[in-house]
């Protein structure tokens, strides 16, 4: 099945997860384009039967770039076999989830045969000093954390196949 990849990072979480989520997918021959919206703005999505679209939460809010680009091609999206992701650090499940239902709107929520919340990472040694002071005072942390969760990927992949 051609499927395509799609998001946005900021400090290359979401990335890391793409390509995760891309190496398992690519085991049973499918064909992956992992598609980056900082570098390719408007990809095409014709040729694609599978979709997968992932954004970060910072401030409680995915990014712009990946928000209008689900709101324009909404239509598109919703005739393919559609997965949503979010990277995000915020440890209180009900919060998460609030997060993870402003991310998207309802038409492709309702749609998406796969939704992942997939934990995230604190890099501070990517983060700009204003960023840091946040974290820092926020997450109480003066080292950068690690915490993608591998069970939210493994089961957002076998609810996508």
């Amino acid at each position: 099945m051609k499927t395509a990849i799609i998001f946005k990072t900021k400090h290359g979480t979401t990335e890391k997860v793409a390509y995760m989520l891309a190496k398992a997918l690519s085991a049973d021959g499918s064909e992956i384009r992992v598609i980056d919206l900082a570098k390719t703005r408007q990809p095409h999505l014709v040729s694609y039967e599978r979709i997968i679209i992932g954004g970060s939460i910072h401030v409680g809010k995915i990014q712009r770039e990946i928000r209008t680009f689900c709101d324009k091609h909404t239509d598109a999206l919703c005739a393919k076999k559609l997965g949503l992701y979010i990277c995000c650090m915020e440890t209180d499940e009900i919060k998460r989830q609030k997060e993870f239902e402003d991310a998207f709107s309802e038409k492709l929520k309702k749609h998406a045969s796969a939704k992942g919340i997939m934990g995230g990472e604190f890099l501070l040694e990517k983060m700009n000093f204003i960023e840091r002071l946040v974290v820092r005072k926020i997450a109480h942390t003066k080292e950068s954390v690690f915490d993608i969760d591998t069970q939210a990927v493994k089961k957002f992949i076998s609810e996508i196949n």
